[in-house]
C-alpha cells in the first residue's frame, strides 16, 4: 500500500528532538520490556537531512528486536515533530556499536600498559582479578 504524504505536514526538527525521544523510549523499555531494551540500547540515531534519520545498529538480532516496536516509535516521533515525510534508514555498524564487557582483569592489564611496575606488584602480591 502506497501512502501519499504530499499533503501531510513537514515541520523542521532537530537532532536533539530525535535524541530526546530515543531516550524516553529507552527509559520506558527498561521498565516495560528489558529484552528489547538490552537489544537496542546501543543503537545510534542521527539526523542526516530534513527528511532522513539514520539508525545504526550492531547486529541483525538487535534489529529484529527493534522491529517489534519500530512502527510505534516511528509514528510517535512523526506526530511529535509534526513531520510525516521522515524516512528512517538502517545501517549495520558492528564495529562502532559493539559493547565490550570490561572485567577487573582487563582494567588491570590496561594499567599495566601504563605502568609496567604493576605487573611486578601483581607477581609479588598475587591479586585476585577474577
Amino acid at each position: 500500500m502506497i501512502v501519499n504524504t504530499g499533503n501531510l505536514p513537514e515541520h523542521h526538527f532537530t537532532d536533539t528532538d530525535i535524541q530526546t525521544e530515543w531516550t524516553v523510549l529507552l527509559k520506558t523499555l527498561r521498565a516495560k520490556d528489558p529484552v528489547v531494551f538490552n537489544a537496542i540500547k546501543a543503537f545510534k540515531l542521527a539526523k542526516i537531512d530534513e527528511k532522513i534519520i539514520e539508525i545504526s545498529y550492531p547486529s541483525d538480532s538487535a534489529k529484529s528486536e527493534f522491529d517489534k516496536i519500530s512502527i510505534e516509535f516511528f509514528n510517535h516521533f512523526k506526530h511529535k515533530v509534526n513531520n510525516h515525510s521522515i524516512i528512517f534508514e538502517f545501517k549495520k555498524d558492528h564495529e562502532n556499536l559493539k559493547i565490550e564487557i570490561i572485567t577487573t582483569k582487563k582494567i588491570f592489564e590496561k594499567f599495566v600498559e601504563m605502568n609496567p611496575l604493576l605487573k611486578d606488584l601483581d607477581d609479588l602480591m598475587r591479586f585476585d582479578l577474577s
